[in-house]
């Protein structure tokens, strides 16, 4: 959701390298692209060999190392770093990563996207044994399980460790002399490696990450893998091998750079293929089409071409605000709103406008626009969603973890059009979907491969500590549906 006026939050991105000078810059540089995964604080940690060194602080990257000095003094040939959406853990510097800890034996870095699901009950066991947490943060977790069995050596310890934790995790490590990636047995969360001209190693949230530091692509890191890097180049191991692929399908339809390419398919093309699907199930009677800023637009010229109605620019953002969903209350956020977008009236007066949008969260942002296009003079708004009915909450990195926070979980898709005032709303299935964005690596995994589980509940990992709320909310939700009968 790369700048967007939105109501989820993102994950958070990492950015590894190993084996170039400079390393902390080819970081920085690296974490640039990935800035749209997180903004609420940015870190890096750098080795040359014998000790590391870390910077991280809240705000933006460029706010972070705003003074040159502090990425200066990130010596050394390898580093990693984080840009950080607070998923869990509020937003405070004991939060932000890469955390760093400095262990008698030895120090090492770590960096996190994604969510646990079982981090509060492991939190619970780790302290009653005694454990010391310095952040709210579940990815501390990883450390303190490492260390608990640190008598194994560290890539023993490390997978036994990986499969005590559940949920979706990507993970980089560094030690003086190691760069380490995992992720988690479904990779549910991106993570790709790449390879420099002089022959340094990159991994990172995407492969945008890869383009601006002139990486070549070499693969994307599968489920259940555990990447080592170190002077002797890079070896692929396994903490477990009782895997099945479900990315994230959010990624595709929300979160990653339209330029990026997840498991061998472009987001850009994924996107437009939604629309063109979208257009075939739900077709409208309409002068134009117009996209919402900026992850909507290539699905919306996606939909227009099959649709074979312009495509115009009928919405246009104004970069220079801060994003909305920071807002601390409704009134607020509708104000934020107002403040991101505008209604290009020469193109919508008098027209019966189409406007895609890749999903409706709370609904405060699809009332805005349809109302804002009305008043710029548009005869009539049908709204149409590049995805399906966002109805189940995400447990893996996104923070809607409860269904009272969505809209479509507590009313009907005509309800929705009457609350925000679309003439009609449509949206696209979970098979066109699953079509539309076609992963070619997904051989027989459930789903075509994708995690589907916030449009029709079906989860691809138990969800531990989650899931006693999760099946209240669902009683909850059965009664309300109950009584309006």
């Amino acid at each position: 959701m790369p700048n967007e006026v939105k109501s989820l939050n993102e994950e958070c991105g990492v950015f590894g390298v190993f084996g170039a000078q400079e390393a902390s810059q080819i970081t920085y540089l690296g974490l640039h692209n990935l800035q749209h995964r997180g903004q609420e604080g940015a870190g890096i940690v750098s080795s040359d060999g014998k000790k590391l060194y870390q910077h991280r602080d809240r705000g933006l990257l460029s706010k972070v190392f705003a003074d040159e000095a502090d990425l200066d003094k990130l010596v050394g040939d390898r580093a990693i770093g984080h840009v950080r959406y607070s998923t869990t853990g509020n937003n405070s510097i004991a939060n932000v990563q890469p955390f760093l800890f400095h262990f008698y034996d030895g120090e090492i870095a770590l960096a996190h996207n994604g969510n646990l699901v079982n981090a509060v009950s492991l939190r619970r066991q780790l302290e009653e044994a005694g454990a010391v947490f310095q952040s709210t943060s579940d990815s501390e977790i990883l450390m303190h399980l490492l260390r608990q069995n640190k008598h194994l050596g560290l890539i023993p310890a490390l997978k036994k460790s990986l499969n005590q934790v559940h949920g979706g995790f990507a993970f980089l490590l560094l030690t003086k002399d190691k760069l380490i990636a995992a992720l988690d047995p479904n990779g549910i969360r991106p993570l790709c490696i790449g390879r420099m001209a002089n022959g340094a190693y990159v991994v990172a949230s995407e492969s945008a990450a890869l383009d601006i530091v002139e990486a070549k692509f070499v693969r994307d890191v599968q489920p259940g893998e555990l990447i080592i890097i170190d002077q002797q180049g890079m070896k692929i191991d396994h903490f477990t091998t009782n895997t099945q692929l479900a990315v994230c399908s959010m990624e595709f339809i929300y979160f990653a750079r339209p330029d990026s390419i997840i498991h061998g398919v472009n987001v850009h093309t994924a996107r437009k293929n939604m629309g063109r699907l979208l257009a075939q199930e739900a077709p409208a009677q309409a002068d134009i089409v117009i996209g919402v800023p900026n992850s909507s637009l290539s699905a919306a010229s996606g939909y227009a071409e099959e649709i074979g109605l312009p495509y115009e620019m009928g919405l246009v953002k104004n970069q220079y605000v801060a994003r909305t969903f920071i807002q601390p209350n409704q009134a607020l956020r509708e104000r934020g709103v107002k403040l991101k977008l505008s209604a290009v009236r020469g193109v919508v007066k008098g027209k019966r406008v189409v406007v895609v949008d890749d999903s409706i969260v709370r609904g405060t942002t699809s009332k805005q626009i349809v109302k804002m296009l009305k008043q710029a003079g548009a005869s009539e708004v049908h709204v149409r969603i590049a995805s399906p009915a966002f109805r189940f909450p995400c447990f893996y990195g996104i923070d809607i973890s409860t269904r009272s926070e969505l809209i479509a979980a507590r009313y009907s898709v005509d309800e929705i059009k009457e609350l925000i005032g679309a003439d009609s709303l449509s949206y696209l299935s979970v098979a066109s979907l699953i079509k539309a964005i076609d992963l070619p690596d997904k051989g027989d995994a459930p789903n075509g491969g994708l995690t589907v589980a916030y449009f029709n509940g079906k989860y691809p990992t138990k969800l531990d500590d989650y899931e006693a709320g999760y099946l209240a909310s669902l009683k909850a939700q059965t009664a309300r549906e109950e009584g309006k009968k």
